[in-house]
């Protein structure tokens, strides 16, 4: 008799269980993506075949809750193809409806960088090369925040010049 007590114990805990477990993903509501944008970029010293920069990314959380932090990485595409990555250990928080200029580090290979001019090359110069901005901030295990953002970098048109 003693087991059919200890099975009408574990079904009441393990119904406990799932309703905090549903109200707990109940608290957790959707947010609008975090609005990122490039505020500009530095030079940093690098090592042998790469380039290095300090990009400062505009980062503006949307969201009447505030967003802690605790690092952020990011990667880098241009015309389809990885550019450029980086990781920061910078730690904060991200108020509700505010904005703040985060640091990132980014590293640009050398193969990277190659594979960008072959690119360049193979095909017919355009005027408008589309980039793909991918991270996160990290937060903890429910905590971090994905962002992308993407667009087109624009190069000026050469006027004045006849075969």
């Amino acid at each position: 008799m003693p087991s059919f007590a200890y099975r009408q114990c574990f079904r009441l805990l393990f119904a406990a269980l799932l309703a905090l477990g549903l109200a707990a993903c109940s608290t957790l509501g959707q947010r609008d993506p975090l609005r990122i944008g490039v505020a500009g970029i530095e030079p940093l010293p690098g090592q042998g075949l790469e380039a290095r920069f300090a990009v400062k990314l505009r980062v503006q959380n949307p969201n009447d809750t505030p967003i802690d932090y605790n690092g952020i990485a990011m990667d880098l595409e241009v015309n389809g193809q990885p550019l450029a990555s980086g990781v920061s250990d910078q730690r904060g928080t991200l108020a509700r409806y505010s904005e703040a200029v985060i640091t990132v580090p980014l590293t640009v290979s050398a193969f990277s960088a190659v594979r960008q001019f072959w690119g360049l090359t193979e095909n017919t110069p355009a005027q408008k090369m589309p980039y793909v901005i991918k991270g996160k901030l990290a937060g903890g295990l429910f905590g971090t925040v994905r962002f992308k953002e993407s667009g087109q970098l624009s190069w000026p048109e050469v006027t004045g010049i006849t075969p």
